[in-house]
């Protein structure tokens, strides 16, 4: 049986606790263990400065958040009304070889956000982003 649970959130960094909440509180209900919480947080912490620093080029919006956690994975969906990007295919792809004086500031955040998930994908739907992450429990 799976469970939902969603939040709408203003592109404020002020809402940052509020989505750490509603993630504790949704984790804590469905007996999530503390790793899995851990790890929907710094994802949407990420997910989430990212709109609200850069969707927009002014103005307070909203976006939107879903969870759904079933037997076996976290369903987690960012939806937002910014401009269209692409996670997967837009974000340039971070230099973590080279070492940390050499690199460039940036860009490490999405490579966290890929590489934490087990799964991602993107569309662009009547106007709006559309984020799915998949986590899958141990």
């Amino acid at each position: 049986m799976s469970e939902k649970a969603s939040i709408k959130v203003t592109t404020t960094r002020d809402e940052l606790v509020n989505i750490v909440t509603f993630v504790e509180e949704f984790g804590n209900r469905e007996k999530w263990p503390y790793e899995l919480v851990f790890r929907v947080n710094l994802v949407l912490e990420e997910l989430g400065l990212n709109i609200i620093d850069y969707a927009h080029d002014e103005g307070v919006h909203e976006f939107d958040i879903c969870l759904t956690s079933e037997e076996g994975a976290i369903t987690i969906e960012v939806v937002d009304d910014g401009k269209p990007f692409d996670p997967l295919n837009d974000a340039p792809q971070p230099d973590i070889a080279s070492d940390l004086e050499d690199r460039r500031v940036g860009g490490l955040g999405l490579h966290l956000v890929r590489t934490t998930m087990d799964d991602m994908s993107y569309r662009r739907d009547q106007g709006k982003n559309h984020l799915t992450l998949v986590a899958r429990r141990a």
